[in-house]
């Protein structure tokens, strides 16, 4: 990863890096008999002739609302995000999932985000826009941007909207195998090596010397 200029904003995915699930996201696919093929769920329902697009909507909205009702906060994301407001460090949670599913998650853990962003609210990961538009409201820029995510859609989103710093939590080798070798980014096994790792960028962007 590289660093240029202060640190603004950190920007995190939603399910498998601060939102553990309970869904079995192979058996989603299967029930809507779409093979696992690098794209989002969402975005091969979108691509099925009528009927099947309507019941996969349906399976993929009853798993999403599953998720959001019985997943749980993954440890040190709450202390991460307040400890990024107390340096001054804007913050944006940005999902694939619907405005629902964020709405379910937030209500249960009122987590202070400075942006929300859903897949109402742009083109979806992998594709760049979504992380554009986040630049953009919070006033940063991908030189002063860190994305925190868990998967090669975070990794091949930042890297299309020229953002750098890319923490990947605990991916899976499926998912690492998918991300273009000229893509940055650097694994965490958890968020608190994430934590640790987000604290080294901004000690060499002269923003903190340790972070407690």
């Amino acid at each position: 990863m590289r660093e240029e200029g202060r640190i603004r904003a950190v920007l995190f995915d939603m399910d498998g890096t601060i939102y553990a699930s309970p869904v079995d996201w192979s058996d989603v696919r299967r029930r809507i008999g779409v093979e696992r093929d690098g794209r989002p769920i969402y975005e091969q329902i979108q691509a099925l002739p009528k009927k099947r697009r309507e019941e996969g909507l349906r399976i993929l909205e009853g798993a999403e609302r599953i998720g959001a009702e019985e997943g749980w906060l993954m440890d040190g994301a709450a202390e991460l995000i307040d400890l990024l407001r107390k340096r001054g460090i804007r913050s944006a949670l940005i999902t694939n999932n619907s405005r629902r599913s964020v709405a379910a998650l937030l209500e249960r853990y009122p987590l202070r985000f400075d942006l929300l962003l859903a897949r109402e609210d742009g083109a979806m990961k992998p594709e760049p826009g979504i992380f554009r538009i986040a630049c953009e409201r919070l006033g940063t820029t991908p030189d002063t941007s860190i994305v925190v995510g868990d998967t090669h859609y975070d990794a091949i989103a930042a890297h299309r909207a020229g953002i750098r710093n890319v923490i990947l939590v605990d991916p899976g080798e499926w998912t690492l195998e998918q991300i273009p070798p000229e893509a940055s980014y650097a694994v965490a096994s958890d968020l608190f090596e994430a934590r640790r790792l987000i604290e080294a960028i901004l000690s060499r962007s002269g923003q903190v010397q340790s972070v407690p």
